[in-house]
């Protein structure tokens, strides 16, 4: 019973992870229909993002957000106007862009780092949590809080905001959103941007907890793709969920199976739930046509 509850909890935690990279990515891909596969990067960012502020000035990781995501935002924001703007009306070109950008991260934190793999401090660190008979580490904790708080904040925000407004809009029908006076390109920006931003965030709370090394980003972004169709393109409740579906997965698969067909397991789960429901669990069918589902 001790072994199963704590698989559970592993599970669930190790979710909160996925879902909290899988969130920015579904909201890229809900809007703008780019697969960005460029997004693990910018979790590598957010890494080495929160080893630079505690290098440069001692800010503690999970501080260092304060700093790293709004220049994550920043860079995002740069990144769609620069490079994937120009491609607007070339869908596929847009993807392969994402897949160069990967390309050029990896290869230009390999050339800076010289393949050395860092790692921060954090006063959380050995810390923990007691559940009944089970230790949680409070760093992991910590990492499950703020997903739940990210996602209730960017459902918020679509909803109610006015920018959050517009973002919907222009996923659900962009020419008659461009009709109504709203600036896609704008609307375009800002979400990428978002997304970056969150993947920026997911990076300083990881910080802690695992050494980075210039190809970390590829660990995350695998299994943020199954999240995201799992939970249902477009969705950001379905990232949500679909997080802890994978988490728990892989969790039960290392154990009672092998660690090493861990991610097997997961895309055999993958393509099971396709091939019942191929929009995903939450997903509207088409989706990936329509964009971003109500989030209503």
């Amino acid at each position: 019973m001790f072994d199963i509850l704590n698989i559970l909890t592993v599970g669930i935690l190790l979710g909160g992870i996925y879902a909290l990279v899988a969130v920015g990515l579904n909201l890229i891909f809900g809007v703008i229909r780019v697969v960005n596969f460029a997004q693990g990067e910018f979790v590598t960012l957010g890494l080495y993002g929160a080893y630079a502020a505690q290098l440069t000035i001692g800010m503690d990781p999970y501080v260092a957000p304060l700093v790293v995501v709004p220049l994550l935002f920043l860079l995002g924001a740069a990144v769609y106007y620069v490079l994937l703007r120009p491609l607007q009306n070339e869908p596929m070109m847009q993807v392969f862009a994402t897949f160069g950008i990967l390309m050029i991260s990896q290869n230009a934190l390999l050339a800076l780092t010289g393949g050395v793999a860092y790692s921060v401090q954090s006063s959380v660190i050995g810390q923990s949590i007691s559940l009944g008979p089970i230790q949680i580490g409070l760093s992991r904790v910590i990492v499950l809080v703020v997903t739940t708080a990210v996602t209730l904040a960017v459902a918020l925000f679509l909803r109610h905001s006015r920018n959050g407004k517009a973002i919907r809009a222009v996923a659900q029908d962009r020419t008659a959103a461009r009709l109504m006076g709203i600036r896609v390109e704008k609307v375009y920006t800002i979400t990428f941007g978002i997304g970056a931003a969150l993947a920026g965030l997911a990076g300083c709370l990881l910080s802690p907890l695992y050494s980075m090394t210039p190809q970390i980003g590829m660990n995350f972004i695998l299994p943020a793709f199954a999240v995201v169709v799992l939970g249902g393109l477009g969705s950001v409740l379905g990232a949500f969920v679909g997080g802890f579906i994978v988490g728990l997965t892989e969790a039960l698969a290392g154990y009672y199976l092998d660690p090493a067909l861990k991610h097997a397991v997961i895309f055999i789960v993958f393509i099971a739930v396709l091939v019942v429901r191929p929009s995903g669990l939450f997903g509207l069918a088409g989706a990936e046509e329509v964009g971003l589902r109500d989030q209503s």
